[in-house]
């Protein structure tokens, strides 16, 4: 939730490295409740003080059947 990755990432110390991982489309909470995307974009907005990297379908490494499925599912 919103809520946890705040508190997670106000937890940083110095000399620190946090990287975190997700894809709001594979969430079990409902959309409202995931603070994935809305945590990024607030980061995103920082200007280069953190990194956000976004992939996106030309990213996929795995089988290509598998970049196939996501085009239709």
């Amino acid at each position: 939730t919103y809520v946890q990755l705040k508190m997670i990432l106000t937890r940083l110390g110095w000399n620190s490295k946090m990287i975190v991982t997700g894809d709001p489309a594979q969430s079990d909470l409902l959309p409202e409740m995931s603070g994935l995307a809305p945590v990024a974009d607030k980061i995103e907005s920082m200007k280069g003080d953190i990194g956000v990297v976004r992939l996106a379908q030309g990213d996929v490494v795995r089988h290509p059947l598998v970049a196939k499925m996501l085009d239709v599912l």
